[in-house]
């Protein structure tokens, strides 16, 4: 009986076991699913655009994706690997465990891979399929290599004996597992590609299975050249970016530091390029600026940088390179930019300011550098250099011109401002109608300061604003205090680029006039062609309010634009004035008494008045009147006088020489 009783439970618990290692099956792979499950879920849960992660990490989301899902993958495979071990004794739970969970694996979007000790491919899922292009037939059995490009075959061997014999601290086989990236695999067609993958190492009892998890990372490689284009190249020429470039010039520092190198670094500016673009359309502009940046390639050494920082500003890094070099290679930029570029077969002439700054004579640091090479630039666009040498004294004088920036404002509301008047006089009967308004400057450090010495920088600064306020305000106001003295002439002032684009200037116009009583057509405004073409559209709004006000609107500078014969017919203005770059030499240069005549006849012709600026002698006046010039402006008539100077000057002195207001 106790025999029996024994047998009979120990059948019980056989059974038991039986059923318990049927369960722990069926417990695997329930695992193995739920992590599938879980990789899939979460990874549309968490990493979804707007989730929580993706707000977190938005940079690094993919590779977050990625990661996890390796990860989940893996510990499934674990789970799968696992049972499939525990389990070798019965072969049938074994199948059974590889048919159903194999089912969980063809699911699966990515290439799931096994491989047992021979690097043969055991298994090859339905993503692996979709990956490397092959049918799972066609791989079975074949080694691993097949589905690497050949080059990366001796390097994959040597890591793979590697991982595969590594020791737990004992000395004794361990299970292993590694994430890889940075490794290519290769279709069946040939094509290569990138991946990351997560790679596993099993043993038991003298079995050594691997795994793979592979993911092509094609789509993601393209997009992060994309955004490296983006973040670091010019879309327009192609050439590095200022980010590209103050990252190289601060290697190239470092480098040149290590060898005791020299390095020089050429800042080049487009003269009047903003004009060019304006008047013949963004998108030549824009073929023009490819065209310069070839024409600076093909001047400098591979080893040399060249770069596009925007607008029409480019730089050149020169590297292990001295001041003579820099100076050489200045002038072939110059030269190179000088010859006409031809856009739609039309030659386009174009100049540039180029500045120069060395390391280490004037910097070890790349923002100072570039703040001395941009200095010297500058310097030369004002001079009309082609290119300078960075010295300490232009700096000084930048600084200075900032100093003067920092006083502008309080000279502004401290009447440190003042305007002189110089009269303009019609050539035929000799009348005196109005004078233009100038700005002075009575620094109480500097002196009596020009209005080229201010007004420029302010131009690029909040302050041309209050600075125009200031000039129009005071220029009506002495304009009203001479009529009251029996002086019916009118006034001119200038108006700066940022003015055109003021929405609220027609109305502070109408305000002062109003303020001081001044009937509006005594009021003339002067612009230049450039501000205009700045914003050629919204500037003619402004200028036909303006006019619509009452006030005479002049072109000023005229003739010095790309764009003056193209949109003059278009503006509404009264006036054109020649720039005194022509009338001063026109005497003696027979080019510019064409230009000068050519000029008077297509104002006529457009019934417009025309005004010649620079008369500084009897012989030009004579040759104005000749041509059928409307007015003359000049220190032959007076150069610009004080308020009360040019009051004495208008009552006393004009009508001694035949000229009357």
């Amino acid at each position: 009986m106790r025999h029996a009783a024994r047998a009979e439970r120990h059948g019980n618990t056989m059974s038991i076991r039986n059923r318990l290692t049927r369960n722990g099956v069926f417990v695997a792979l329930l695992v193995a699913t739920f992590f599938w499950l879980l990789e899939a879920g979460i990874d549309s849960f968490l990493f979804h655009e707007g989730t929580f992660f993706s707000r977190i990490f938005p940079s690094d989301l993919d590779e977050l994706r990625m990661r996890f899902s390796l990860a989940v993958l893996t510990v499934a495979f674990g789970a799968y690997i696992q049972a499939v071990f525990r389990h070798r004794a019965s072969q049938a739970h074994a199948e059974e465990i590889e048919a159903r969970f194999g089912e969980v694996l063809q699911i699966s979007g990515n290439a799931i891979i096994i491989a047992d000790a021979a690097q043969n491919i055991m298994l090859f899922n339905r993503g692996a399929e979709l990956v490397f292009g092959y049918r799972a037939s066609e791989v079975l059995g074949r080694p691993l290599n097949l589905l690497l490009p050949e080059r990366f075959s001796e390097s994959y061997s040597k890591y793979i004996s590697a991982f595969s014999t590594a020791q737990d601290k004992t000395g004794t086989a361990e299970d292993r597992s590694a994430d890889i990236s940075g490794i290519f695999g290769q279709r069946k067609n040939g094509e290569e590609f990138p991946a990351e993958a997560s790679i596993s190492k099993l043993e038991r009892d003298g079995t050594l299975i691997f795994t793979a998890i592979i993911r092509d990372i094609t789509a993601r490689v393209e997009a992060e050249k994309t955004i490296r284009s983006l973040a670091y190249y010019d879309q327009v020429t192609g050439l590095p970016n200022r980010t590209y470039f103050r990252d190289h010039l601060q290697a190239a520092l470092d480098e040149s530091t290590q060898k005791g190198e020299r390095l020089a670094l050429l800042l080049i500016d487009l003269d009047r390029f903003k004009e060019v673009n304006d008047t013949l359309g963004h998108q030549r502009g824009d073929v023009l600026l490819r065209e310069v940046g070839l024409r600076l390639q093909g001047v400098v050494d591979v080893s040399d940088l060249a770069a596009r920082l925007g607008g029409d500003e480019f730089a050149l890094l020169l590297s292990n390179a001295n001041e003579g070099d820099a100076r050489y290679i200045a002038n072939r930029i110059s030269s190179v930019l000088r010859k006409p570029f031809k856009l739609d077969g039309f030659p386009i002439p174009l100049e540039s300011s180029l500045g120069i700054a060395l390391y280490p004579d004037h910097g070890t640091d790349p923002g100072i550098l570039l703040q001395h090479a941009d200095v010297a630039m500058y310097e030369a666009k004002r001079r009309g250099a082609d290119y300078l040498v960075y010295s300490s004294e232009k700096d000084e004088h930048t600084v200075r011109r900032l100093a003067l920036m920092g006083n502008l404002r309080n000279a502004i509301k401290s009447n440190q401002l003042c305007l002189y008047y110089q009269p303009k006089i019609k050539l035929g009967s000799r009348a005196i109608l109005d004078v233009e308004a100038l700005v002075r400057w009575e620094h109480p450090e500097e002196g009596m300061l020009e209005p080229e010495q201010f007004i420029p920088p302010a131009e690029h600064t909040g302050l041309i604003k209050p600075l125009t306020e200031w000039v129009l305000r005071e220029a009506v106001r002495q304009c009203s205090l001479w009529h009251e003295e029996g002086l019916e002439i009118g006034v001119a002032v200038n108006l700066s680029a940022r003015s055109m684009h003021d929405a609220h200037l027609p109305d502070f116009m109408i305000g002062v006039l109003e303020s001081y009583a001044l009937p509006p057509r005594f009021l003339e405004l002067e612009v230049t062609e450039s501000a205009i073409m700045t914003d050629a559209i919204h500037a003619q709004f402004i200028l036909e309010k303006l006019r619509e006000i009452g006030m005479r609107i002049a072109i000023d500078d005229f003739g010095v634009g790309y764009s003056s014969f193209s949109y003059l017919k278009n503006l509404t203005v009264d006036s054109i004035k020649i720039d005194k770059s022509f009338t001063q030499n026109m005497v003696t240069h027979p080019d510019d008494a064409a230009i000068v005549r050519s000029i008077i006849e297509l104002g006529h012709n457009l019934g417009l008045d025309v005004i010649a600026e620079g008369v500084e002698n009897q012989v030009t006046w004579d040759h104005l009147a000749r041509f059928g010039c409307d007015e003359a402006q000049g220190f032959f008539m007076t150069p610009p006088l004080s308020a009360a100077d040019c009051f004495h000057w208008l009552r006393e002195d004009a009508p001694k020489r035949g000229w009357q207001v």
